[in-house]
């Protein structure tokens, strides 16, 4: 089945590579959605695809890249978007 999972990631997740890698890991599961930094120090990340995969995706993120040291992952469902692939956006 396909979902769409919001997830905001807060610690240390900003200028420690979390979105390109989050990104590779997405697009190795064959994920699509999106990943961006928040003005609040957090990263935003939709994710859509199958559930496992997406699952998958979320057990990554609470550990994250190497330098990253991850306090809380807030998960929501969302409507499913129909991304067409998975991109880091910056702003």
């Amino acid at each position: 089945m396909i979902v769409n999972k919001q997830l905001t990631i807060t610690g240390k997740v900003q200028g420690v590579y979390y979105r390109a890698s989050a990104a590779d890991e997405a697009q190795r599961l064959g994920l699509k959605g999106e990943v961006w930094n928040n003005f609040d120090g957090s990263v935003g990340l939709i994710a859509e695809g199958e559930e496992d995969k997406v699952n998958a995706l979320i057990a990554w993120c609470r550990k994250g890249p190497a330098r990253a040291e991850v306090k809380n992952i807030n998960v929501t469902e969302g409507e499913i978007r129909g991304y067409k692939n998975f991109v880091v956006k910056r702003f």
